[in-house]
């Protein structure tokens, strides 16, 4: 998962850009450039995704069968569908690789193009018929079972458990259904009758990721700690939630940094009677200070600092016991790897040895 998600961090970053600044609630709104937004979560990048996972599997062959694989989940279902690319791409990839190595003695003299072509243009076409009909619609069924959850939670006063449900729905990027789709509606009416509601504060605080990005930037390894500090300021300046998603994907087990953060921020809020007036959107620190209601400030933002030092701790003790991911940023080609070893000859000069295939 790590070496799916972390070579695209950087397009990651650029739809991150692109959303924190043109969306109606941006910096800079713009209604030519926020166009950009839809078409990059939606289909760019579960693609770049699902195409990484692929060649990393069989090489640039397995990359197409991967997007193409990809495309059908990403059209089945109404939400990103980056979990779906995480699974279609390596699928893709492999049965490429399988097929390629079934029928690489067998194919006539002369016919390798058409074969190679052909065999490839169809299981791509049957990969992504499988996904649009097999796989989005167990993501939309996953999306509205986390909706549930999260409801009934609400309904018998276990709110900060609710973030069990919670932190795992927004890294699946399921984060606007739990927010708009549950959230909002029951915090308007709460909201109506009290003036603020706790509903807001559930899904919106940038507390919990800033304290994973900032663990990542102290205690992570290659392009993931580079890029953290990056992702703070989209993250917790720009209200961008989404920067930190691939994050969690790449080490899975970080989600426990992520619930830490979360439902201690939750108790808080609960036992201060905290509440927003309205969703900060986009969830940024600033669109927090917005929103909140007189006499609210130290519930409200002793919340965020809650959650991103609990996540920032717990997140940094599990970055430093899990192994690094192998091969995390590397653009690996299992098919044609060269090893380079540079020798000294005897008249000590440099000589390149290369190894193909092994």
């Amino acid at each position: 998962m790590a070496g799916m998600v972390m070579p695209n961090i950087g397009a990651f970053i650029a739809w991150g850009l692109i959303t924190a600044f043109f969306i109606p609630t941006g910096w800079t709104p713009n209604e030519d450039l926020v166009q950009l937004v839809g078409p990059m979560i939606n289909y760019l990048l579960p693609l770049l995704i699902g195409y990484t996972g692929g060649k990393m599997v069989y090489g640039v062959r397995g990359g197409v069968i991967g997007a193409a694989a990809t495309m059908g989940v990403v059209v089945g279902a109404d939400i990103p569908m980056f979990i779906g690319a995480m699974a279609m791409g390596p699928l893709g990839g492999y049965l490429m690789k399988q097929f390629d190595g079934l029928v690489e003695d067998s194919i006539p003299s002369g016919f390798e193009m058409l074969v190679n072509n052909f065999s490839a243009g169809i299981l791509g076409g049957l990969l992504a018929i499988l996904g649009y009909y097999a796989i989005g619609p167990i993501a939309q069924a996953l999306s509205n079972a986390l909706g549930a959850g999260v409801q009934f939670l609400i309904d018998t006063r276990l709110l900060p458990l609710a973030n069990l449900i919670i932190e795992p729905a927004k890294v699946l990027f399921l984060n606007n259904t739990i927010n708009h789709g549950i959230l909002a509606p029951l915090g308007v009416s709460a909201a109506a009758e009290t003036g603020r509601a706790v509903h807001f504060l559930l899904e919106t605080n940038p507390g919990p990721g800033l304290g994973l990005l900032l663990a990542y930037w102290l205690a992570g390894r290659g392009t993931a700690k580079q890029s953290a500090p990056g992702a703070i300021l989209i993250h917790f300046f720009g209200g961008i939630h989404e920067i930190y998603f691939p994050y969690v994907l790449a080490q899975p087990l970080m989600i426990v940094a992520m619930w830490a953060g979360g439902i201690l921020a939750s108790l808080w809020f609960v036992i201060t009677g905290a509440g927003l007036v309205a969703t900060p959107s986009p969830g940024s620190i600033f669109a927090y200070l917005a929103v909140t209601p007189r006499g609210q400030h130290i519930p409200v933002l002793g919340g965020v600092l809650i959650g991103a030092v609990a996540s920032f701790i717990v997140g940094s003790i599990l970055l430093r016991l899990l192994p690094a991911p192998s091969k995390e940023v590397e653009d690996i080609d299992l098919d044609e790897l060269k090893l380079t070893d540079r020798k000294k000859d005897e008249g000590g000069e440099d000589e390149e040895v290369v190894v193909l295939g092994g």
